[in-house]
């Protein structure tokens, strides 16, 4: 008998592009299916507030392109 381990199937946040396991709420930003949970912000210090705020504005700026920009770009 051969048990062994699997990697966890990993879906992508469509708010900050992390990797999250799927049915759960990102640690990163606090949403889950487009909607905020949870306000992360509310519990960081002022440094690490505008640090994550800074972090998440160039997240937003890379977002992955979809499909349809995709065919378009080809």
């Amino acid at each position: 008998m051969h048990l062994y381990l699997e990697k966890p199937a990993l879906s992508v946040c469509p708010k900050c592009g992390r990797a999250v396991l799927p049915h759960k709420l990102c640690n990163w930003c606090g949403y889950y299916k487009g909607r905020e949970m949870i306000d992360v912000m509310a519990k960081l210090t002022k440094k690490e507030k505008k640090a994550k705020e800074k972090e998440m504005a160039e997240k937003e700026k890379e977002k992955p392109l979809g499909a349809e920009a995709l065919s378009q770009k080809q």
